[in-house]
């Protein structure tokens, strides 16, 4: 089993001197710093440059810039996707997005996680636990959402909130860590 493997399995595996990951990061890296530098009333072209950094897209969205993520194929997004600026999606792992869903400035999304263990951390492995959000959700700005994540439809995530287990649907969330509030 190669090291692209083990990282959409799940599994520990090395993305630091794998040279196709490697490749696949730089190439859409690229593709995002390019993004970023288009003009922002070239919507066109900004739409069409995201359906090449992105895995799966409906047909109406919008993510303003600055946009990042590392691998960009492991990215879904729904009907009537919105983020604000400065969205980083670190996507080792699945990140799936339903329909209706509404991103404040600066949230994170971070599919990517370490070992406990230093001596396993500082061999540079790691392992990728996927995200995965319902539709009608809205996140406040500047919130983070961990790997091995689900946040089920009809939610709000409030701003600044660090969400670490799971949110059932109809729910609001707020803290850190992020925890239901009320119900919906």
């Amino acid at each position: 089993m190669d090291e692209k493997e083990k990282m959409l399995k799940g599994l520990l595996y090395d993305a630091n001197y794998d040279k196709s990951l490697i490749e696949e990061r730089t190439k859409c890296k690229i593709l995002c710093a390019k993004y970023n530098s288009l003009s922002y009333d070239d919507f066109a072209g900004r739409k069409a440059l995201l359906k090449e950094i992105l895995g799966t897209t409906k047909e109406e969205f919008l993510i303003e810039q600055p946009f990042m993520c590392d691998y960009g194929y492991n990215i879904t997004i729904g009907q009537n996707f919105y983020s604000n600026h400065n969205l980083i999606i670190l996507d080792p792992g699945n990140v799936e997005f339903g329909d209706n869903v509404f991103i404040g400035p600066n949230c994170s999304f971070y599919t990517a996680e370490h070992p406990i263990d230093a001596q396993t951390r500082n061999k540079g492995l790691e392992y990728a636990k996927p995200i995965k959000v319902g539709s009608n959700v809205w996140f406040g700005g500047s919130v983070t959402v961990i790997g091995d994540v689900t946040i089920g439809d009809n939610v709000v995530i409030g701003a600044g909130s660090v969400v670490t287990k799971n949110i059932p649907s109809n729910s609001v969330a707020v803290g850190n860590p992020c925890k239901v509030i009320k119900n919906i």
